[in-house]
């Protein structure tokens, strides 16, 4: 055997030559299969290498936890008729590094966003914080969930997902609702130090005049109706130009000089903004006059909520039920004034060859056994 081995390659020998002993699955002299070594020469018994993995406390305490229930809320439904063309394509192309099935999804929740926003806020809030779950990390998603929050009224989310929206891009846009978040929280010394933080002269004109009504505010929540008045003089305050944004800075200032007992010149600041609200929407008539088509759509129920619609409906059914089952009791109640008929009505039968005949309804109570 060994002079056989040694004219192979490398001294190996033959596969199935039982040279190898102790082999996986390989009888051992003893009769008894062989199997996988137990263990390496030296190394540690099973025991020490079990003790050596164990958990972390945190992890046995969170590990097959019965009490534990799980409290991620569940996405609201989408009607069928919304779908990813919905959402703009300048919005649709960001979703482009998410699957196509998660993009498809996220991009209904933000047209649904789009959809509520007005209508429903906090509809609108659980379609953006679907989509949010979904890409937290795209930063216009942030955005739309912030600006969402701020609308529905959660000032604390709003500022949260706007300061990382601005973290993300490093844009100002949104610094107006992080102000006016602030004053939401009942902070607004916070909201005046935000606002004083940044730079006004880069900033947009319409973010510019956001921001000074909002920081106007926040003057006022800290009873300092003078410098209120001061943050709006502005250079876009002016009677001769009309803007987007003029009708509620011309607003803005009507008020603050009302409540510094201006009246007059409030007035004055008040009829601006009717007059220039009036030039940006022009009553439409004659050949300028749009018809606009609205589809309507009805928006689905969660499976709870419809469940407790059914049976809310199923209480009111067999509330009318009994209702009515209680008139009948007491119309046929046997007393004298009750209009249930004597006599049985009678029934006309015609066998055709001209000769009527009439019989009355028999009763079961009438009946008399067979037999």
């Amino acid at each position: 055997m060994a002079d056989q081995d040694r004219n192979r390659p490398n001294g190996r020998p033959e596969r199935g030559s039982g040279a190898r002993s102790g082999g996986f699955g390989r009888p051992k002299s003893d009769g008894k299969p062989g199997g996988r070594p137990r263990g390496r020469s030296g190394g540690a018994s099973r025991d020490e290498r079990d003790a050596k993995a164990a958990r972390p406390a945190w992890q046995e305490r969170v590990a097959n936890n019965p009490e534990q229930t799980y409290t991620k809320p569940k996405a609201p439904p989408i009607p069928d008729e919304i779908t990813s063309f919905d959402l703009p394509m300048p919005l649709r192309v960001q979703l482009k590094t998410l699957t196509e099935e998660n993009a498809e999804q996220v991009a209904r929740h933000l047209a649904m966003v789009r959809l509520l926003i007005d209508q429903d806020p906090a509809l609108a809030l659980e379609h953006a914080k679907a989509a949010a779950s979904r890409a937290g990390r795209i930063a216009f998603i942030r955005e739309t969930l912030g600006v969402t929050a701020y609308t529905a009224g959660d000032f604390s989310l709003a500022l949260r997902e706007l300061l990382a929206h601005r973290r993300a891009t490093g844009s100002q846009d949104q610094i107006p609702l992080i102000v006016d978040s602030e004053r939401g929280l009942g902070r607004p010394q916070r909201a005046l130090d935000e606002g004083r933080s940044i730079d006004r002269n880069k900033l947009e004109a319409s973010v510019r005049v956001n921001l000074a009504i909002a920081l106007s505010g926040a003057r006022l929540d800290l009873g300092q109706n003078d410098l209120a008045l001061a943050e709006l003089e502005i250079r876009e305050l002016d009677p001769t130009k009309v803007f987007d944004y003029s009708v509620a800075l011309f607003w803005a200032y009507s008020d603050t000089l009302e409540i510094l007992g201006k009246v007059e010149e409030a007035k004055r600041w008040a009829t601006l903004a009717e007059r220039a609200e009036r030039a940006l929407n022009p009553e439409a008539t004659g050949e300028q006059e749009a018809i606009s088509v609205i589809e309507e759509i009805e928006i689905p129920l969660r499976r709870d909520e419809q469940r407790k619609l059914d049976e809310q409906r199923e209480a009111e059914r067999r509330e009318v039920l009994d209702s009515v089952g209680n008139d009948r009791s007491k119309k046929y109640d046997g007393n004298e004034n009750s209009v249930e008929p004597k006599d049985s009505p009678v029934i006309e039968l015609d066998f055709g060859d001209g000769r009527p005949s009439t019989r009355k309804h028999r009763n079961d109570e009438g009946r008399k056994p067979r037999g």
